[in-house]
This record gives structure tokens, sequence and C-alpha cells, in this order.
């Protein structure tokens, strides 16, 4: 485990005074049964990442693209912030090497599970706060995200799937698009939902994922498929 925690630590570019700090990160819920020195999960460090991460994204783009309007600038950071790019990131640095699983989960894939990767970078860049403040935390985010910026901004992809099914549900149907979660399966380490997309109260499409985001990110896809089809 030291040999582990002292290669992620060279990978993310930050020592950490406190190791407990990246080894509580690391931590997800389902190998809490299988090791009984685990107390809690990654869960809260979770939480503070996400916070963090949505404040250096908006800094970033505040400060590079003057010209942006709030709407795009939302848009543009769902992007950034998504869990298919957080995953994708963390591929990177091959973080599903380092997180501490139940045996079940891993052998369902868990560290290749893209809701699994994306929550454990977030855990980590709270982790790295937690640690060291702010800067450092900053510094990480800079060195495995900067490239999702300047990709994303170049090839002008600034709308995330469920702001473009919005735009075309409310030019079409002059409506507003709604979700609502329609079923949930499996165990907690393993959810997967299931999520409708309604206009005027009307079933568009469904979609499944890992969470409920994700669920309603697949929904808004087949809806915009179906609405560019049929319009």
């Amino acid at each position: 485990m030291n040999q582990l925690l002292e290669d992620l630590q060279k990978l993310i570019g930050h020592k950490f005074k406190k190791i407990d700090f990246l080894k509580q990160a690391l931590i997800h819920r389902s190998s809490l049964n299988e090791h009984k020195e685990f107390t809690e999960s990654n869960e809260r460090y979770e939480f503070l990442g996400d916070a963090i991460l949505e404040t250096w994204v908006s800094d970033r783009l505040f400060k590079l693209f003057s010209k942006f309007d709030e709407g795009k600038l939302t848009n543009l950071r769902a992007l950034i912030v998504c869990t298919d790019n957080l995953a994708k990131v963390s591929t990177d640095f091959n973080l599903g090497k380092f997180i501490f699983l139940s045996h079940g989960e891993e052998n369902h894939g868990g560290r290749q599970n893209k809701s699994i990767l994306a929550d454990t970078f977030e855990a980590i860049v709270g982790a790295i706060y937690l640690d060291g403040g702010i800067k450092p935390t900053f510094k990480f985010l800079d060195i495995y995200l900067t490239d999702s910026i300047n990709q994303f901004s170049a090839q002008k992809i600034y709308k995330d799937p469920k702001s473009i099914f919005q735009e075309i549900a409310q030019s079409i149907k002059g409506s507003t698009p709604k979700y609502k979660t329609l079923s949930e399966s499996g165990p907690d380490h393993q959810k997967k939902f299931e999520v409708g997309v309604y206009v005027d109260d009307k079933l568009i499409a469904t979609g499944m994922g890992n969470s409920k985001q994700r669920a309603q990110e697949a929904a808004s896809i087949s809806a915009t498929k179906l609405f560019n089809k049929n319009n």
C-alpha cells in the first residue's frame, strides 16, 4: 500500500504532509465491508472536491474567455466537469489502479467505471486541499484539466447534452424539458438509474446510467436524436 501511495503522489504532483488524506480519498464505499480498518468512504472528500473543482473551472473560464456570456461559460464548465471528462482525465494517470474497491466491484470492472473514476478524482481534489490548501490544489487541476479547456473551447463545443435538447424543445414545442427518475436498481455501490425526459408532460425518451446525472444525459441524447429525426 505504501508504494502505491508513493507512486500516486508522484503522478498527481503533490507530496502529502498527511498521507491519510490521500488514503481516505481512495476508499470507495464498496470496500468498507471487506476492510474493517476503513470506517468511512471517500464521499465527504468528493463533496468538498466537487465544490473546489467548480471554483477552479469558473475562475479559469472567466479569465480566459472575457467575451463569453454566462450561458456559454456555464455550458463549457459543464462539459469540463462532467463524468465522462473527469473519467477520461483520470485514465491519464491510471487512477483506477489505486482505488480501494471490494472484490465484487473490481470483478465488475470498477477500476474502469466512469462514475467511480470521476468521483475519486473529485475526492483527490478535496484531499489535496485539506493537506495543502488552494494553491497546490489549483496546480493539480492546472496540470490535468487545462487541456480539457483548450480542447473543448477550440472545438467550440459549449453545450452539454441537456442544454442542447432544452434549446431544441423550446424551439419546437415552446416548453422546457423536465426529468423524472423512473427506477433505481442494484446495491448501493452499483446503482443503476432510469430517467425519463418529458416535454409538456409527455415522455419523450429514457436513459440509463450509474448516476442520475448520467441517466439524464443519456435520456437527453436519445430525445435529441428523436426530435431531429421527426422534425
